[in-house]
């Protein structure tokens, strides 16, 4: 499990599947209220207390995210409380105990690796140039190279062969297509693995 912050109100975590699976946790359970997975909600709450000190008092919107080949994103922002302020009723000990979460989920099928060397992004995009239709989206961030691909319609052989050749040149990044257009910069918005093989021989 990793956690970093984003913003001041703002953290973001991956969960690989080894995470989920550790926990007993199928993919699939992300989506439904059961006990195990508000325990591994105040677990995620409890670490990134203890990390970044970020206090998981109040309204959190929680988003989802289920990237296919890398695990699950979990994107916390912790809102405003100001709907207790002036209510009599308020309860301390009440507000520790319970996270009000309003739930986002989505599923997505893009594949994302990032790059520390930009020639390991070039040579990955020779070879898997031949198994794509359309190459995805190339952005930089936090110092990294990050490539987007949609898998669209790929067969299941070329599918695995793809990941097994961005594994072996790159790792698998957790950071989601909503971040990288916020946060980082995007460098080939169209096409990136075509346009890197065109540009660079």
């Amino acid at each position: 499990m990793k956690i970093e912050r984003l913003s001041q109100d703002k953290i973001r975590i991956f969960l690989t599947f080894d995470d989920l699976t550790e926990r007993g946790i199928q993919k699939d359970d992300m989506w439904r209220e059961i006990p195990k997975v508000h325990e591994l909600f105040s677990e995620m709450m409890d670490q990134a207390y203890s990390e970044l000190g970020f206090d998981p008092s109040g309204p959190l919107a929680v988003e989802v995210f289920a990237l296919p080949a890398q695990g699950m994103v979990v994107i916390v922002t912790r809102g405003k409380l100001d709907l207790y302020a002036n209510s009599d009723a308020y309860d301390d000990h009440e507000a520790e105990e319970v996270y009000e979460m309003e739930v986002t989920l989505e599923q997505s099928d893009l594949i994302s690796y990032a790059f520390r060397d930009f020639e390991d992004l070039v040579r990955v995009s020779k070879v898997i140039n031949p198994l794509l239709m359309e190459g995805g989206t190339l952005y930089s961030y936090k110092g990294k190279y990050i490539l987007q691909l949609e898998p669209v319609e790929l067969e299941e052989t070329k599918y695995q062969a793809l990941i097994a050749v961005l594994s072996e040149f790159g790792e698998a990044a957790s950071v989601t297509q909503a971040v990288l257009e916020e946060y980082g910069k995007t460098i080939i918005a169209d096409d990136a693995v075509k346009v890197l093989c065109r540009h660079f021989k």
